[in-house]
């Protein structure tokens, strides 16, 4: 059967737990959608426009696989703002020209644009607008509407509104604050109920569920009029009939001002920014661990979001908590978001009546969880594990965000990076950051062997200001593959970049492949949290009293495999001199030594140093030493190349073995006595080095020093160099 066939087979059998889990996901979206439409000072009617566009749309010109598109809540504050200052009518042209920008993005292939954000800002700037969230509907969820001018001071108010909904007269207002508390105490308890069944029903439906039962049971169980207050309800849900006869005409006649254009480039700032993080975040979700198209996922957004503005909807955008209840429930392609969208239209065309029996509390309380979740405390302590200056970070993006705005905030936060980063590299010079800021920094190239390997070197700065040159290497590299990262030769490493190759390491894991760091030992951490940013030391970090997490690992290993550790800078290095590779080069010294009990097989990092002067080269590597108790010929073997043909030209003989052609053609054997080399390589020893992988193995004629590469090896290369040292001298022996 051809794959496009199989994967049509595919679908066709994975859509009935589609259906079920764009189900499921529509019994969110329903009162969300609703409640963020509300929050944004829009029609009720206007979220579920957006979700049911967004999922037609992006099911089918999409380019991610398990997203659920719709209303964002990070979009709240700043719809709020446009409706606000522009008018509802001028406000859906705004966010018809956000997804025209949308759009542009998609297009000119700007899927990277989240990668230009500190995560420590982001983090600010979502914690903003969580509070931006709570602060106006915590409010409203207590049946006390107040305004203000702006989130700081309905924060403030919050004790003052607990205080008067305690010392309530009027019971249309007790019963609107009561539901209130009920369904936020459902929101806040619900998920500790581990029931398989209950489960099935997410806790904003229950919600829905319970209101509307309250209404129906004072309606026909006690024949009286629900008890809460009028203007605590949610208002009338046309049918479809009426949203498409009352479909808005779009006024442009502000199109041209300031506030306008800052409002467009705001709305579009967040949603491609939530839209981005949500997709990156759900990629890690996928049962299949598939990679997203971000860029054509733009395009798609983009274009349903001109469709919701058309029709009187807000901003589509990838939604986290959404796309994660799809995966839980089986969702596996695109068809579930579509399949979400579908039950929504439902709902409104058979049961828009009853969504007016919901109280306006209920609803916001969904939404002054949501708003805690976003700046929960849990988040300034995640901060401040990974660094004080985070914190500093994370305060001025939030401040400002809450003082001035979305775009001023995160321009803040970016500028609050910079500059501490200029000052933690103060010791090099400012110059020299700057100037190394944005160079192209990062060499990749495939290491041929028994196993591809992709290396990866990063010089200079690495921070989330040239990030994305970086990325473009490592998300060229297939994920069942074995990628080695090497940070040695970097200055600076920071946060943003630390906490996104922890997502490439998960993401290779999880495809079989292996994805290594290596380098990091010569730099130094405030904390000890693995996302801390890292600066090079002038001397290896060895030096503290905690270990590196190489060097813990290889303490581990150490233990494992029956050897001794020792993580300390050694300059005693005369066994090393007598080989000839270091001829030519100084040794600097060498750490993190393993060493067999018999003290004759020793492994260990070196640095080493070529030439001087401004043409001086500082190399890291490592490598495994075997001390012999008899004598065996001096000689140097690698695998056979370009080069090696080229020394044999210029009068470096290769050395032949008899009866051996295939090792003669894929080794390069040097050496004085040649007579006693083609003894030593007898059969067994030269049918060795043809089954295995290729060292570069050299003999002083007391001792063997092999190595793989001229960088730092990966734990998973030290074993098998280990293993490969241990098995070639009971040969030899």
């Amino acid at each position: 059967m051809s794959p496009k066939k199989n994967n049509i087979k595919a679908f066709f059998n994975a859509l009935p737990k589609n259906i079920f889990s764009g189900f499921v996901v529509s019994l969110i979206a329903l009162p969300l959608g609703l409640g963020l439409a509300m929050a944004s000072d829009a029609p009720p009617i206007a979220g579920i426009i957006a979700a049911v566009v967004g999922g037609i749309v992006v099911s089918i010109l999409g380019g991610s696989h398990v997203t659920i598109v719709g209303p964002g809540n990070g979009l709240v504050g700043v719809l709020l703002v446009a409706i606000t200052t522009l008018g509802l009518e001028t406000a859906y042209v705004a966010i018809m020209c956000s997804g025209v920008l949308l759009l542009l993005l998609g297009f000119f292939r700007m899927g990277a644009l989240a990668d230009f954000f500190p995560s420590s800002a982001i983090q600010g700037m979502l914690a903003a607008i969580g509070l931006i969230i709570l602060g106006k509907q915590f409010h409203i969820m207590l049946a006390h509407k107040i305004s203000r001018a702006d989130t700081v001071d309905y924060l403030l108010e919050i004790p003052f509104t607990i205080n008067d909904a305690i010392h309530y007269d009027n019971k249309g207002l007790i019963f609107a604050a009561f539901a209130g508390i009920l369904s936020l105490t459902i929101m806040l308890f619900y998920s500790k109920i581990r029931n398989k069944y209950l489960q099935l029903i997410p806790a904003p439906m229950w919600i829905v569920i319970l209101s509307i039962g309250f209404s129906y049971y004072f309606e026909y169980g006690l024949h009286e009029a629900n008890p809460i207050a009028p203007e605590y309800m949610v208002s009338g849900i046309p049918s479809i009939q009426k949203i498409i006869a009352d479909i808005p005409t779009p006024n442009f006649g502000s199109i041209w001002s300031f506030m306008f254009w800052g409002n467009v480039l705001a709305l579009t700032l967040i949603a491609s920014i939530e839209s981005l993080l949500s997709i990156k975040a759900v990629d890690k979700l996928d049962p299949e661990k598939r990679r997203s198209n971000v860029n054509r996922d733009l395009k798609a957004l983009g274009l349903a979001t001109v469709g919701s503005g058309l029709l009187g909807g807000l901003n589509v955008v990838t939604v986290i908590a959404r796309s994660s209840v799809n995966v839980n429930q089986g969702g596996s392609n695109r068809s579930s978001n579509f399949f979400h969208a579908l039950f929504l239209v439902l709902f409104i065309a058979f049961f828009s009546t009853q969504l007016t029996r919901i109280p306006l509390p209920a609803l916001m309380a969904i939404l002054v969880y949501t708003g805690y979740k976003l700046a929960s405390p849990k988040v300034v302590t995640q901060m401040f594990s990974i660094g004080k200056e985070q914190l500093i970070i994370f305060f001025v993006t939030l401040i400002v965000t809450l003082k001035i705005g979305l775009i001023t905030g995160i321009i803040a936060g970016v500028i609050t990076t910079f500059i501490i980063h200029v000052f933690i590299n103060r010791h090099l010079g400012a110059g020299l950051f700057i100037r190394n800021l944005l160079k192209p920094n990062v060499l990749m190239y495939k290491e041929h062997g028994e196993k591809d390997n992709y290396y990866v070197s990063v010089k200079h700065f690495c921070s989330f200001l040239n990030y994305y040159k970086l990325k473009k290497h490592l998300d060229a590299i297939p994920e069942n593959k074995d990628v080695i990262l090497d940070f040695s030769l970097c200055d600076f490493v920071d946060d943003t970049v630390l906490e996104n190759i922890h997502s490439y390491q998960e993401l290779f894991a999880k495809r079989d492949g292996h994805f290594d760091v290596i380098g990091l030992d010569m730099h130094d951490t405030e904390t000890k949290h693995p996302f801390a940013s890292r600066r090079l030391l002038p001397v290896p970090n060895i030096i503290k009293n905690s270990l590196t997490r190489r060097q813990s690992t290889m303490e581990t290993l150490a233990k494992n495999y029956n050897l001794k550790y020792s993580p300390k800078k050694k300059k005693e290095v005369s066994f090393l001199n007598s080989f000839s590779f270091f001829n030519t080069k100084h040794i600097n010294h060498i750490y993190n030594k393993l060493i067999q009990k018999d003290l004759t097989i020793s492994l260990f990092d070196i640095e080493f140093s070529e030439g001087e002067f401004i043409a001086k080269e500082v190399v890291r590597s490592t490598m495994l030493h075997i001390e012999l108790d008899f004598k065996i010929p001096k000689f140097t073997l690698d695998k056979e190349g370009f080069l090696e043909k080229v020394s044999a030209l210029a009068g470096f003989k290769d050395i032949p073995i008899e009866n051996h052609d295939d090792f003669s053609n894929r080794f390069y054997l040097l050496g004085e006595n040649e007579t006693r080399i083609a003894q030593f390589f007898n059969d067994d020893v030269t049918h060795f080095f043809e089954s295995n992988p290729y060292y570069h193995v050299e003999s002083n004629g007391n001792a063997l020093l092999i190595f793989e590469k001229e960088r730092l090896a990966s734990i998973k290369e030290i074993k098998a160099l280990y293993d490969f040292g241990k098995r070639l001298k009971q040969v030899i022996s």
